[in-house]
């Protein structure tokens, strides 16, 4: 009988500290040739950073990595790349005004007596990018003109234009469309086929399930299991994860759907959304799906009067207007929670304390100035309430991990005292753990009456939360109708439709 291939990738017993925090704590990690492997994680877990002790960027304390059976200890990123390890990184590291072969071939151009070879590079990138069954990508085109899928595809060709041996593509659809996601799927079975490995890091279960072989999933800096992605089911793995079962990733808090809050009529802005019309109760979470670019984001933001309003009416509580500045709707009660929060959502520089106070100073001032004493009592208060893990509200939102920052954006409209929530994509890029939290909260607050109109990509989480669902397709909402009376497949095919499910 012959024996079992030796694997590509070994990581053994690896330490990492950072001062007295202790990062990694004897981290195990085996990734066979020609397989997809998934790190699966809490933020916080050790996954970035083994990855970025796998890509170069740090050096472990302790431990042992071995790549194709010789010692693997890269001194830089450009010395892991050159060894074949391809890191494809949430947010793409792109430039723009260069085009398609440009990005691919950066810093591996060819050249001969000083000139670029010119044929021979073009070869190399359709080469590449055939391999990822992307040939019709124009080399020439300007990366700005691309789709973000096709920027994802440049991004990976490039690591293949390297000759990687491992791709480890981080939080890969986070940004995409559900038929780039479909396409980024085949391009990973595509590797694996091709015989190269991937290290797949998603927050998504359903995607792991789809697209894994086998798993390994960190827990506090250790690994808490590995195993064949076909012998376990997503409970047991979210066991693994925040070490304690949750049979319900989903939590309902009992909650009642009153009298409408907020009426929106013939609601329009440009280019989206056009003409929306619906209804949201006291107690209500109201979800909204649709595909990217379908007015979804840009029907929240005109609500809150962060795009001009062009026709219609809203209706909070009994006042009636035709658009109002987001000030004005902060005082109507109206909470907005941008889908981008780094840029949008939180000062990120800025104290916990500060983010969660900024939408309402009167609360902790006097004669105009800020009590501080006071600022952090209050604050204290969210922190133990939302739940979010931090060294004290002093600490700057930028060092917390992506679900506490998210805690400290949804703390912010319960001090601001929200009526109303206007949450977009509140869950995206954060772990299971936190969703699960986030989810808690929203049942809670509708079970206090609050109104909760959310929009996300991610269709279980509509399902799972929502009482009631709207689909929104070109600007328009095209149906709603409770959640129970929706699937997946009636969703997704409304709003790729735009006409009758």
């Amino acid at each position: 009988m012959a024996a079992a291939p030796s694997p590509l990738l070994v990581m053994d017993s690896v330490v990492k500290r950072f001062g007295s925090t202790v990062a990694l704590d004897g981290v195990d990690l085996t990734v066979a040739a020609g397989e997809v492997h998934a790190l699966i994680g809490e933020n916080g877990a050790g996954k970035s950073t083994l990855m970025k002790i796998l890509a170069g960027a740090h050096r472990p304390d302790e431990g042992r990595i071995l790549l194709g059976g010789e010692p693997h200890a890269p001194a830089s990123p450009l010395e892991a790349r050159r060894a074949g390890i391809g890191m494809i990184y949430q947010e793409l590291n792109l430039a723009p005004h260069l085009s398609v072969e440009a990005n691919i071939l950066l810093g591996v151009e060819e050249s001969r007596f000083g000139l670029v070879r010119r044929r021979r590079h073009d070869a190399r990138v359709r080469e590449a990018l055939a391999i990822l069954g992307h040939g019709e990508i124009d080399p020439r085109a300007p990366v700005s003109t691309l789709g973000m899928g096709e920027k994802q595809i440049v991004e990976i060709a490039r690591a293949i234009a390297c000759k990687a041996r491992i791709f480890v593509l981080d939080e890969p659809t986070s940004s995409l469309a559900h038929d780039d996601t479909e396409r980024l799927f085949k391009v990973v079975r595509r590797l694996r086929d091709e015989g190269m490995s991937v290290i797949y890091i998603s927050h998504f279960l359903d995607e792991i399930f789809r697209v894994a072989d086998r798993f390994t999933v960190l827990r506090n800096g250790r690994t808490a299991g590995t195993g064949e992605i076909s012998n376990v089911i997503a409970s047991d793995v979210v066991e693994l994860m925040v070490g304690r079962s949750l049979a319900d990733l989903f939590p309902r808090v009992p909650h009642e759907p009153g009298e409408p809050i907020l009426r929106v009529r013939e609601l329009s802005s440009t280019p989206l959304p056009n003409h929306i019309e619906l209804e949201l109760r006291r107690g209500e979470i109201l979800g909204v799906a649709g595909l990217l670019g379908s007015g979804r984001t840009e029907t929240l933001r005109a609500i809150y009067g962060l795009e001009p309003m062009t026709n219609g009416r809203i209706t909070i509580a009994e006042a009636t207007d035709g658009g109002a500045p987001p000030h004005a709707r902060v005082s109507q009660g109206i909470g907005f929670l941008s889908e981008d929060r780094k840029d949008e959502g939180l000062a990120l520089d800025r104290s916990i304390a500060d983010n969660v106070t900024l939408s309402r100073l009167e609360k902790v001032a006097r004669f105009g100035w800020i009590r501080s004493s006071k600022e952090r009592r209050v604050v204290e208060g969210w922190v133990e309430r939302v739940g979010i893990h931090c060294r004290s509200v002093a600490q700057p939102v930028g060092d917390l991990s992506g679900g506490n920052q998210q805690k400290v954006a949804l703390a912010r409209l319960l001090h601001q005292e929200a009526d109303v929530f206007l949450l977009d994509e509140p869950t995206r890029g954060i772990d299971i753990g936190s969703k699960v939290a986030v989810y808690q909260l929203m049942g809670e607050l509708a079970a206090k009456g609050k109104a909760i109109l959310f929009v996300s990509s991610y269709f279980p989480e509509l399902l799972g939360v929502a009482d009631r669902i709207a689909v929104v397709s070109r600007g328009r909402i095209r149906d709603v109708r409770e959640a129970r009376k929706w699937t997946e497949r009636s969703m997704l095919l409304l709003a790729a439709s735009g006409g009758e499910s």
